[in-house]
Protein backbone atom coordinates (compact mmCIF):
# COMPACT_ATOMS: atom_id res chain seq x y z
CA UNK A 1 0.00 0.00 0.00
CA UNK A 2 1.98 3.64 -1.41
CA UNK A 3 0.53 5.54 1.63
CA UNK A 4 1.69 8.31 0.25
CA UNK A 5 -0.60 8.62 -2.24
CA UNK A 6 -3.50 7.45 -0.31
CA UNK A 7 -2.97 10.64 1.67
CA UNK A 8 -2.58 13.08 -1.46
CA UNK A 9 -5.71 11.48 -2.89
CA UNK A 10 -7.40 11.94 0.47
CA UNK A 11 -6.26 15.94 0.54
CA UNK A 12 -8.01 18.58 -0.89
CA UNK A 13 -8.42 22.37 -0.08
CA UNK A 14 -11.11 21.86 2.36
CA UNK A 15 -8.09 19.35 4.74
CA UNK A 16 -5.66 22.05 4.10
CA UNK A 17 -5.89 23.71 7.61
CA UNK A 18 -6.47 19.66 9.48
CA UNK A 19 -3.71 18.99 12.01
CA UNK A 20 -1.79 15.66 10.29
CA UNK A 21 -3.35 13.72 13.44
CA UNK A 22 -6.40 14.76 12.55
CA UNK A 23 -5.78 14.12 8.58
CA UNK A 24 -4.21 10.80 8.69
CA UNK A 25 -6.93 9.63 11.02
CA UNK A 26 -9.92 10.38 8.76
CA UNK A 27 -7.87 9.25 5.30
CA UNK A 28 -7.12 5.63 7.18
CA UNK A 29 -10.61 5.64 8.71
CA UNK A 30 -12.20 7.21 4.56
CA UNK A 31 -9.93 3.93 3.25
CA UNK A 32 -11.43 1.44 6.04
CA UNK A 33 -14.73 2.04 4.97
CA UNK A 34 -14.69 2.35 0.98
CA UNK A 35 -12.22 -1.05 1.15
CA UNK A 36 -9.42 -0.01 -0.02
CA UNK A 37 -7.83 -1.12 3.37
CA UNK A 38 -9.88 -4.75 3.47
CA UNK A 39 -10.51 -6.62 6.90
CA UNK A 40 -7.37 -8.45 8.22
CA UNK A 41 -4.73 -5.90 6.21
CA UNK A 42 -1.21 -5.14 8.62
CA UNK A 43 -1.10 -1.15 8.27
CA UNK A 44 2.36 -0.34 8.29
CA UNK A 45 4.45 -0.36 11.38
CA UNK A 46 4.18 2.98 13.38
CA UNK A 47 7.85 3.91 12.80
CA UNK A 48 8.06 3.06 9.12
CA UNK A 49 5.03 5.21 8.27
CA UNK A 50 6.27 8.01 9.98
CA UNK A 51 8.97 8.09 8.15
CA UNK A 52 7.16 7.42 4.66
CA UNK A 53 4.97 9.98 5.34
CA UNK A 54 7.54 12.77 6.88
CA UNK A 55 5.85 13.08 9.97
CA UNK A 56 6.23 12.64 13.77
CA UNK A 57 5.50 9.04 15.30
CA UNK A 58 3.42 10.52 17.59
CA UNK A 59 1.10 11.33 14.98
CA UNK A 60 0.84 8.12 13.37
CA UNK A 61 0.69 6.35 16.82
CA UNK A 62 -2.49 8.75 17.47
CA UNK A 63 -4.33 8.06 14.08
CA UNK A 64 -4.06 4.11 15.26
CA UNK A 65 -5.01 5.15 18.55
CA UNK A 66 -8.05 6.25 17.41
CA UNK A 67 -9.08 3.67 14.72
CA UNK A 68 -9.16 1.23 17.48
CA UNK A 69 -10.81 3.00 19.99
CA UNK A 70 -13.98 3.53 17.13
CA UNK A 71 -13.49 -0.17 16.50
CA UNK A 72 -11.90 0.05 12.83
CA UNK A 73 -8.69 -1.72 13.73
CA UNK A 74 -7.10 -4.34 16.20
CA UNK A 75 -3.81 -3.99 17.87
CA UNK A 76 -1.94 -7.41 18.20
CA UNK A 77 1.63 -8.93 19.26
CA UNK A 78 2.62 -8.07 15.81
CA UNK A 79 1.34 -4.65 14.87
CA UNK A 80 -2.36 -3.39 14.21
CA UNK A 81 -4.79 -5.16 11.91
CA UNK A 82 -7.91 -3.58 9.97
CA UNK A 83 -11.00 -5.04 11.95
CA UNK A 84 -13.72 -7.31 10.34
CA UNK A 85 -16.20 -5.03 9.76
CA UNK A 86 -19.42 -4.98 7.89
CA UNK A 87 -18.46 -2.12 5.43
CA UNK A 88 -19.83 -0.05 2.78
CA UNK A 89 -19.48 -2.22 -0.52
CA UNK A 90 -18.88 -5.79 1.48
CA UNK A 91 -21.18 -8.38 0.65
CA UNK A 92 -23.88 -8.59 3.22
CA UNK A 93 -27.40 -10.46 3.76
CA UNK A 94 -30.17 -9.64 1.28
CA UNK A 95 -32.67 -7.30 3.72
CA UNK A 96 -36.13 -5.89 3.10
CA UNK A 97 -36.14 -2.58 1.36
CA UNK A 98 -37.68 0.17 2.80
CA UNK A 99 -40.58 1.28 1.44
CA UNK A 100 -43.29 3.35 2.42
CA UNK A 101 -46.49 2.51 4.21
CA UNK A 102 -49.01 0.56 3.29
CA UNK A 103 -51.67 3.30 3.41
CA UNK A 104 -49.79 6.05 1.81
CA UNK A 105 -49.44 3.22 -0.89
CA UNK A 106 -53.01 3.86 -1.13
CA UNK A 107 -53.03 7.73 -1.70
CA UNK A 108 -53.92 9.00 -4.76
CA UNK A 109 -50.38 9.76 -6.85
CA UNK A 110 -50.09 13.34 -8.11
CA UNK A 111 -48.78 15.69 -10.61
CA UNK A 112 -45.22 16.72 -9.95
CA UNK A 113 -45.07 20.60 -8.80
CA UNK A 114 -42.85 20.98 -12.07
CA UNK A 115 -45.73 20.51 -14.36
CA UNK A 116 -48.14 22.30 -12.83
CA UNK A 117 -46.73 25.33 -14.50
CA UNK A 118 -47.78 25.87 -18.07
CA UNK A 119 -50.80 26.37 -19.73
CA UNK A 120 -53.65 24.76 -18.49
CA UNK A 121 -52.51 24.05 -15.02
CA UNK A 122 -55.30 24.69 -12.92
CA UNK A 123 -55.21 26.33 -9.84
CA UNK A 124 -52.40 28.88 -10.89
CA UNK A 125 -52.61 32.50 -10.75
CA UNK A 126 -51.12 35.12 -12.59
CA UNK A 127 -48.40 35.33 -10.64
CA UNK A 128 -47.25 37.85 -12.55
CA UNK A 129 -49.84 40.38 -11.96
CA UNK A 130 -48.96 40.23 -8.20
CA UNK A 131 -47.84 43.47 -6.66
CA UNK A 132 -44.31 42.52 -5.31
CA UNK A 133 -42.83 45.69 -4.76
CA UNK A 134 -45.89 46.33 -2.45
CA UNK A 135 -45.23 43.03 -1.05
CA UNK A 136 -41.79 43.88 -0.39
CA UNK A 137 -42.56 47.44 1.46
CA UNK A 138 -45.27 45.36 3.73
CA UNK A 139 -42.90 42.55 4.60
CA UNK A 140 -39.59 44.81 5.31
CA UNK A 141 -42.41 47.41 7.82
CA UNK A 142 -43.80 43.54 9.57
CA UNK A 143 -40.06 42.67 10.02
CA UNK A 144 -39.06 46.45 11.52
CA UNK A 145 -41.41 45.29 14.30
CA UNK A 146 -40.29 42.41 15.36
CA UNK A 147 -38.49 42.34 18.66
CA UNK A 148 -36.23 39.43 20.60
CA UNK A 149 -39.18 37.85 21.85
CA UNK A 150 -40.96 37.56 18.18
CA UNK A 151 -38.68 35.28 17.14
CA UNK A 152 -39.85 32.59 19.60
CA UNK A 153 -42.47 30.19 18.35
CA UNK A 154 -46.07 31.94 18.15
CA UNK A 155 -49.65 30.95 19.09
CA UNK A 156 -50.01 28.26 17.59
CA UNK A 157 -53.79 29.73 16.33
CA UNK A 158 -51.63 32.54 14.34
CA UNK A 159 -51.03 36.30 14.90
CA UNK A 160 -53.75 37.96 16.32
CA UNK A 161 -54.13 40.86 14.22
CA UNK A 162 -54.10 38.48 11.59
CA UNK A 163 -57.20 36.31 13.28
CA UNK A 164 -58.94 39.32 13.50
CA UNK A 165 -58.46 40.85 9.55
CA UNK A 166 -59.44 37.38 8.19
CA UNK A 167 -62.65 37.35 10.55
CA UNK A 168 -63.04 40.93 9.21
CA UNK A 169 -62.88 40.40 5.55
CA UNK A 170 -65.14 36.85 5.93
CA UNK A 171 -67.62 38.80 7.32
CA UNK A 172 -67.66 41.48 4.72
CA UNK A 173 -67.32 39.55 1.57
CA UNK A 174 -68.41 35.88 2.29
CA UNK A 175 -71.46 36.51 4.91
CA UNK A 176 -69.43 34.37 7.26
CA UNK A 177 -70.51 34.51 11.19
CA UNK A 178 -67.51 34.54 12.86
CA UNK A 179 -65.29 36.48 15.28
CA UNK A 180 -61.34 36.31 15.58
CA UNK A 181 -61.12 33.27 17.70
CA UNK A 182 -62.68 30.49 15.59
CA UNK A 183 -60.26 31.81 12.67
CA UNK A 184 -56.74 28.99 13.28
CA UNK A 185 -53.89 29.73 10.65
CA UNK A 186 -52.97 26.96 8.46
CA UNK A 187 -50.02 26.34 5.76
CA UNK A 188 -52.83 26.13 3.61
CA UNK A 189 -56.08 24.06 2.54
CA UNK A 190 -54.01 20.64 2.30
CA UNK A 191 -52.75 21.18 6.36
CA UNK A 192 -56.52 22.66 7.08
CA UNK A 193 -57.90 19.09 5.65
CA UNK A 194 -55.10 17.11 7.56
CA UNK A 195 -56.36 18.81 10.70
CA UNK A 196 -59.94 18.27 9.91
CA UNK A 197 -59.22 14.43 9.56
CA UNK A 198 -56.89 14.07 12.39
CA UNK A 199 -58.99 16.43 15.19
CA UNK A 200 -62.82 15.91 13.95
CA UNK A 201 -62.68 12.16 13.09
CA UNK A 202 -61.24 8.66 14.32
CA UNK A 203 -60.15 5.74 12.47
CA UNK A 204 -62.25 3.81 10.54
CA UNK A 205 -65.10 6.99 10.64
CA UNK A 206 -67.13 7.57 7.15
CA UNK A 207 -66.06 10.82 5.28
CA UNK A 208 -67.87 11.92 2.11
CA UNK A 209 -65.75 13.12 -0.60
CA UNK A 210 -67.40 14.68 -4.13
CA UNK A 211 -67.55 11.94 -7.02
CA UNK A 212 -65.16 13.29 -9.00
CA UNK A 213 -63.48 15.47 -6.42
CA UNK A 214 -60.21 17.05 -4.82
CA UNK A 215 -57.30 14.68 -5.01
CA UNK A 216 -55.78 16.52 -1.91
CA UNK A 217 -59.08 15.79 0.47
CA UNK A 218 -58.84 11.98 -0.45
CA UNK A 219 -55.41 11.54 0.44
CA UNK A 220 -56.00 13.70 3.48
CA UNK A 221 -58.86 11.59 4.78
CA UNK A 222 -57.22 8.28 3.29
CA UNK A 223 -54.03 8.94 5.38
CA UNK A 224 -56.39 9.35 8.50
CA UNK A 225 -57.48 6.04 7.72
CA UNK A 226 -61.21 7.44 7.16
CA UNK A 227 -63.99 5.39 5.25
CA UNK A 228 -64.12 7.45 2.03
CA UNK A 229 -67.37 7.27 0.36
CA UNK A 230 -67.77 9.15 -3.05
CA UNK A 231 -71.12 10.67 -3.23
CA UNK A 232 -72.06 11.89 -7.01
CA UNK A 233 -72.07 15.46 -8.70
CA UNK A 234 -73.52 16.57 -11.19
CA UNK A 235 -74.34 19.78 -12.56
CA UNK A 236 -75.97 20.99 -9.69
CA UNK A 237 -72.75 20.07 -7.52
CA UNK A 238 -73.00 17.86 -4.61
CA UNK A 239 -76.56 15.08 -4.72
CA UNK A 240 -76.27 12.81 -2.31
CA UNK A 241 -79.56 10.73 -1.80
CA UNK A 242 -81.84 9.97 1.50
CA UNK A 243 -80.43 6.37 1.21
CA UNK A 244 -76.73 7.63 1.27
CA UNK A 245 -77.96 9.36 4.70
CA UNK A 246 -79.49 6.46 6.14
CA UNK A 247 -76.72 3.59 4.76
CA UNK A 248 -73.38 5.73 5.13
CA UNK A 249 -73.67 8.12 8.41
CA UNK A 250 -70.98 10.43 7.25
CA UNK A 251 -68.95 11.93 10.19
CA UNK A 252 -67.13 14.47 7.64
CA UNK A 253 -68.59 15.99 4.26
CA UNK A 254 -66.08 17.63 1.93
CA UNK A 255 -67.45 19.97 -0.28
CA UNK A 256 -66.33 22.78 -2.65
CA UNK A 257 -69.12 24.17 -3.35
CA UNK A 258 -68.42 27.87 -4.70
CA UNK A 259 -66.59 26.20 -7.99
CA UNK A 260 -66.66 22.51 -7.45
CA UNK A 261 -63.45 20.92 -8.20
CA UNK A 262 -62.84 19.27 -10.98
CA UNK A 263 -66.51 19.82 -12.62
CA UNK A 264 -66.54 24.00 -11.72
CA UNK A 265 -70.25 23.40 -10.96
CA UNK A 266 -71.36 26.00 -8.43
CA UNK A 267 -73.83 24.59 -4.95
CA UNK A 268 -77.05 26.12 -5.19
CA UNK A 269 -78.71 27.71 -1.92
CA UNK A 270 -81.16 24.85 -1.83
CA UNK A 271 -78.52 22.32 -1.91
CA UNK A 272 -76.25 24.08 0.70
CA UNK A 273 -79.39 24.29 2.95
CA UNK A 274 -80.53 20.89 2.47
CA UNK A 275 -76.66 19.65 3.55
CA UNK A 276 -76.67 21.77 6.39
CA UNK A 277 -79.92 20.60 7.58
CA UNK A 278 -79.16 16.73 6.94
CA UNK A 279 -75.42 17.17 8.76
CA UNK A 280 -77.01 18.55 11.51
CA UNK A 281 -79.42 15.73 11.63
CA UNK A 282 -76.62 12.82 11.70
CA UNK A 283 -74.38 14.84 13.62
CA UNK A 284 -71.73 15.40 10.62
CA UNK A 285 -69.27 18.23 10.14
CA UNK A 286 -69.45 20.20 6.79
CA UNK A 287 -65.77 21.11 5.35
CA UNK A 288 -66.26 23.54 3.53
CA UNK A 289 -63.63 24.61 1.09
CA UNK A 290 -64.17 27.82 -0.01
CA UNK A 291 -62.39 27.05 -3.53
CA UNK A 292 -62.37 29.83 -6.14
CA UNK A 293 -64.82 31.90 -3.78
CA UNK A 294 -62.89 35.26 -4.49
CA UNK A 295 -64.03 35.03 -8.21
CA UNK A 296 -67.45 35.05 -9.59
CA UNK A 297 -67.25 36.03 -13.11
CA UNK A 298 -71.54 35.86 -13.54
CA UNK A 299 -73.30 37.72 -10.85
CA UNK A 300 -73.42 37.91 -7.53
CA UNK A 301 -71.29 35.00 -5.32
CA UNK A 302 -73.51 33.00 -2.97
CA UNK A 303 -72.75 33.30 0.78
CA UNK A 304 -70.59 30.88 2.12
CA UNK A 305 -72.19 28.19 3.61
CA UNK A 306 -70.56 28.56 7.16
CA UNK A 307 -73.05 31.73 7.12
CA UNK A 308 -75.97 30.54 6.17
CA UNK A 309 -77.58 29.08 9.23
CA UNK A 310 -76.53 30.29 12.49
CA UNK A 311 -74.17 27.75 14.49
CA UNK A 312 -73.66 26.06 11.36
CA UNK A 313 -72.13 22.66 11.36
CA UNK A 314 -69.66 24.04 8.94
CA UNK A 315 -65.56 24.03 9.21
CA UNK A 316 -64.66 26.60 6.88
CA UNK A 317 -61.47 26.34 4.89
CA UNK A 318 -59.34 29.36 2.70
CA UNK A 319 -56.23 30.09 1.63
CA UNK A 320 -54.19 33.27 0.10
CA UNK A 321 -52.28 30.90 -2.51
CA UNK A 322 -54.64 31.40 -5.34
CA UNK A 323 -55.88 34.97 -4.58
CA UNK A 324 -52.37 36.17 -3.63
CA UNK A 325 -49.14 33.35 -4.63
CA UNK A 326 -48.69 30.16 -3.67
CA UNK A 327 -45.14 30.33 -2.12
CA UNK A 328 -46.84 32.71 0.97
CA UNK A 329 -48.23 29.56 1.97
CA UNK A 330 -50.58 30.45 4.93
CA UNK A 331 -54.40 29.49 4.51
CA UNK A 332 -57.06 29.24 7.82
CA UNK A 333 -59.75 27.40 9.19
CA UNK A 334 -62.97 28.86 10.91
CA UNK A 335 -64.36 26.63 13.06
CA UNK A 336 -67.57 26.38 14.62
CA UNK A 337 -68.10 28.24 17.99
CA UNK A 338 -68.70 24.84 20.40
CA UNK A 339 -64.83 23.43 18.76
CA UNK A 340 -63.00 26.76 19.00
CA UNK A 341 -61.30 26.48 22.39
CA UNK A 342 -60.98 22.13 22.15
CA UNK A 343 -59.26 22.79 18.94
CA UNK A 344 -57.30 25.82 20.55
CA UNK A 345 -55.87 23.52 23.18
CA UNK A 346 -54.79 21.15 20.88
CA UNK A 347 -52.94 23.26 18.54
CA UNK A 348 -51.25 24.27 21.95
CA UNK A 349 -49.33 20.94 22.70
CA UNK A 350 -48.59 20.01 19.48
CA UNK A 351 -48.41 23.01 16.66
CA UNK A 352 -46.57 26.12 17.17
CA UNK A 353 -46.89 28.42 14.84
CA UNK A 354 -43.98 30.56 12.95
CA UNK A 355 -43.55 33.13 10.46
CA UNK A 356 -44.59 35.94 12.16
CA UNK A 357 -43.50 38.84 9.98
CA UNK A 358 -45.22 37.27 6.98
CA UNK A 359 -48.05 36.72 9.55
CA UNK A 360 -48.52 40.48 10.31
CA UNK A 361 -47.44 42.28 6.68
CA UNK A 362 -50.48 39.75 5.30
CA UNK A 363 -53.03 41.25 7.86
CA UNK A 364 -51.83 44.91 7.00
CA UNK A 365 -52.22 43.76 3.04
CA UNK A 366 -55.97 42.84 4.40
CA UNK A 367 -56.56 46.27 6.70
CA UNK A 368 -55.24 48.52 4.31
CA UNK A 369 -57.82 47.17 1.29
CA UNK A 370 -54.58 45.91 -0.55
CA UNK A 371 -56.10 42.64 -1.17
CA UNK A 372 -59.71 44.13 -2.03
CA UNK A 373 -57.83 46.33 -4.41
CA UNK A 374 -56.01 42.96 -5.79
CA UNK A 375 -58.70 40.82 -6.03
CA UNK A 376 -60.79 43.32 -7.99
CA UNK A 377 -57.82 43.51 -10.78
CA UNK A 378 -57.82 40.00 -10.90
CA UNK A 379 -61.40 39.54 -11.57
CA UNK A 380 -61.23 42.04 -14.37
CA UNK A 381 -58.28 39.93 -15.79
CA UNK A 382 -59.78 36.67 -15.07
CA UNK A 383 -62.98 37.11 -16.75
CA UNK A 384 -61.36 38.21 -19.73
CA UNK A 385 -59.32 34.74 -20.03
CA UNK A 386 -62.49 32.77 -19.41
CA UNK A 387 -64.31 34.54 -22.20
CA UNK A 388 -60.83 34.31 -24.25
CA UNK A 389 -61.22 30.09 -23.28
CA UNK A 390 -64.86 29.84 -23.53
CA UNK A 391 -64.60 31.11 -27.38
CA UNK A 392 -61.85 29.16 -27.86
CA UNK A 393 -63.30 25.88 -26.49
CA UNK A 394 -66.43 27.07 -28.43
CA UNK A 395 -64.34 27.27 -31.71
CA UNK A 396 -62.53 24.06 -31.50
CA UNK A 397 -64.29 21.79 -29.21
CA UNK A 398 -68.04 23.16 -30.12
CA UNK A 399 -69.55 19.76 -32.09
CA UNK A 400 -67.85 17.22 -29.28
CA UNK A 401 -67.54 18.66 -26.06
CA UNK A 402 -69.12 20.45 -23.28
CA UNK A 403 -67.95 23.10 -21.17
CA UNK A 404 -69.13 23.28 -17.57
CA UNK A 405 -67.92 26.14 -14.78
CA UNK A 406 -67.61 28.88 -16.78
CA UNK A 407 -69.62 31.13 -13.86
CA UNK A 408 -66.26 31.50 -11.20
CA UNK A 409 -63.06 30.71 -10.44
CA UNK A 410 -59.71 29.82 -12.77
CA UNK A 411 -60.55 26.92 -14.36
CA UNK A 412 -63.02 25.35 -16.76
CA UNK A 413 -64.39 21.17 -17.36
CA UNK A 414 -64.57 20.03 -20.56
CA UNK A 415 -66.90 17.31 -20.79
CA UNK A 416 -66.24 14.97 -24.24
CA UNK A 417 -69.78 14.19 -25.80
CA UNK A 418 -68.06 10.67 -26.71
CA UNK A 419 -67.30 8.78 -23.51
CA UNK A 420 -65.34 6.86 -25.23
CA UNK A 421 -62.86 9.34 -26.07
CA UNK A 422 -59.58 8.70 -23.46
CA UNK A 423 -59.15 11.45 -21.57
CA UNK A 424 -55.96 10.19 -19.92
CA UNK A 425 -54.36 9.42 -23.22
CA UNK A 426 -55.01 12.98 -24.33
CA UNK A 427 -53.72 14.67 -21.32
CA UNK A 428 -50.45 12.66 -21.73
CA UNK A 429 -49.91 13.75 -25.16
CA UNK A 430 -50.85 17.42 -24.38
CA UNK A 431 -48.09 17.14 -21.71
CA UNK A 432 -45.78 15.84 -24.31
CA UNK A 433 -46.50 19.02 -26.04
CA UNK A 434 -46.23 21.08 -23.35
CA UNK A 435 -49.50 21.53 -22.80
CA UNK A 436 -51.00 20.72 -18.77
CA UNK A 437 -54.41 19.59 -19.26
CA UNK A 438 -55.79 17.12 -16.43
CA UNK A 439 -58.28 14.04 -17.03
CA UNK A 440 -61.44 14.56 -15.29
CA UNK A 441 -61.49 10.91 -15.05
CA UNK A 442 -58.58 11.06 -12.51
CA UNK A 443 -60.50 12.83 -10.13
CA UNK A 444 -62.82 9.75 -9.58
CA UNK A 445 -63.18 9.17 -6.01
CA UNK A 446 -65.40 6.04 -4.42
CA UNK A 447 -66.95 3.16 -6.66
CA UNK A 448 -69.26 4.52 -8.15
CA UNK A 449 -69.16 6.11 -11.88
CA UNK A 450 -69.54 9.65 -12.26
CA UNK A 451 -69.76 10.05 -15.93
CA UNK A 452 -66.93 12.89 -16.23
CA UNK A 453 -64.80 12.12 -19.16
CA UNK A 454 -63.15 15.45 -19.92
CA UNK A 455 -60.16 17.78 -19.45
CA UNK A 456 -59.56 20.50 -16.55
CA UNK A 457 -58.23 23.61 -18.35
CA UNK A 458 -56.86 26.23 -15.71
CA UNK A 459 -56.36 29.65 -17.55
CA UNK A 460 -55.86 32.19 -15.07
CA UNK A 461 -52.16 32.24 -15.78
CA UNK A 462 -52.58 32.08 -19.70
CA UNK A 463 -52.51 35.64 -21.78
CA UNK A 464 -55.94 35.57 -23.37
CA UNK A 465 -53.85 35.92 -26.80
CA UNK A 466 -52.24 32.78 -26.71
CA UNK A 467 -55.11 30.71 -24.96
CA UNK A 468 -56.64 30.04 -29.00
CA UNK A 469 -53.20 28.27 -30.22
CA UNK A 470 -52.97 26.22 -27.20
CA UNK A 471 -57.05 24.65 -27.58
CA UNK A 472 -56.19 24.87 -31.24
CA UNK A 473 -53.16 22.18 -30.43
CA UNK A 474 -55.11 20.45 -27.98
CA UNK A 475 -58.15 20.09 -30.49
CA UNK A 476 -56.06 18.20 -32.84
CA UNK A 477 -55.38 15.30 -30.82
CA UNK A 478 -58.44 13.70 -30.42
Amino acid sequence: MDYALLVANFSTPDTAAWPRQRLLHECLRAAIRGGQLAPGTRLAASRALSAELGVARNTVLYAYDQLATEGYVVPDRRGTVVAPLRIAGAARPAAAPASLSRRSQRLRPSAPQASLQGGFAPGVPALDEFPVTLWRRLLDRAWRGVDAASLNYGDPAGEPELRQAIADHLRAARGADCVPGQVFITTGTQNGLDLCARAFADAGDKAWIENPGYGGALAAFRAAQLNVIGIPTDEGGIAPQAADWRRHRPRLVYVTPSHQYPTGCVLGLQRRAALIENARAAGALIVEDDYDSEFRHDGPPLPAMQGLAPDAPVVYLGTFSKTMFPALRIGFMVVPAGLAQPLDALLAGSAPQGRIADQRALAEFLRGGHFALHLRRMRRLYRQRRDAMVAALGRHFGNVATIHGGSAGMHLALQFDDSSIDDARVAALALEKGIVAHALSMHATGARANGWNGLLLGYAQVPADEIDAKVAQLAALI
